[in-house]
């Protein structure tokens, strides 16, 4: 059946306990790993289309690419980049012939490890940061997995512009505003929203299956601010 997806299981309660202490322990670290050269090759290849003006979008951990395809026609003056590690996620069927495909957008194989810091190290800003239903990760032992856990997740908030994070599992988007607090030394809020024209296919099957859907929403370059979804 279609609409049956189930809500990430877990026996975490609530935010985990070790949290605050890894995204401490982040943010006071250097984070060294070598860049692998397919990596930089596609930091390079997601960049050779943009004219150097238009405002940048990420879509990062874009899956199929739909949600990177809505974005870029929302935002004709923006260069939109979709990046995901998988080539079969990629190379799968988009909802429009190539000939109505935005122009405005770009995708690449890489890994957000090591794409993000990339960015970072080119001193790049972006206008809206988008990461779309990750990976949960619900286990109590897999902390470490989840973005806002992981060594990489400082370099996130350096790109400033419209962040936000979208997930049916309340938890993971708590987690992810209190680890995007920590940061940048603001309190940032969380909230249930809905998606009335969702952005991913993940998103239209969590609705359709009757699920809460969850966003963190933060303007890094200003006051945080939670704002409608733009599609």
């Amino acid at each position: 059946m279609y609409a049956n997806s189930k809500i990430p299981e877990s026996a975490q309660p609530g935010v985990h306990e070790h949290l605050i202490e890894r995204v401490a322990k982040h943010a006071r670290s250097d984070f060294r790993k070598p860049y692998l050269d397919y990596n930089k090759a596609a930091f390079e290849a997601s960049l050779a289309g943009w004219d150097g003006k238009a405002p940048l979008i990420l879509d990062a951990g874009c899956g199929v690419g739909h949600s990177t395809i809505q974005l870029a026609r929302a935002f004709p003056e923006h260069w939109v980049i979709g990046v995901d590690q998988s080539e079969d996620r990629l190379s799968r069927k988009k909802p429009y012939p190539d000939a109505l495909m935005p122009k405005n957008m770009v995708f690449v194989r890489a890994d957000l490890v090591d794409y993000w810091r990339l960015m970072a190290d080119a001193g790049l800003r972006l206008d809206r940061h988008y990461i779309l239903y990750p990976n949960p990760w619900p286990k109590i032992g897999h902390l470490a997995r989840r973005w806002h856990a992981h060594p990489v997740f400082p370099f996130v908030p350096r790109l400033g512009g419209r962040l936000e994070c979208r997930s049916n599992w309340h938890i993971y988007v708590e987690e992810f505003a209190l680890a995007i607090g920590l940061l940048t030394g603001r309190e940032v809020g969380w909230e249930a929203f809905e998606a009335p024209s969702p952005l991913t296919p993940f998103e239209r099957k969590y609705r359709d299956s009757g699920q809460t859907l969850y966003r963190c929403v933060v303007e890094l370059d200003s006051q945080p601010k939670l704002e409608e979804n733009p599609s």
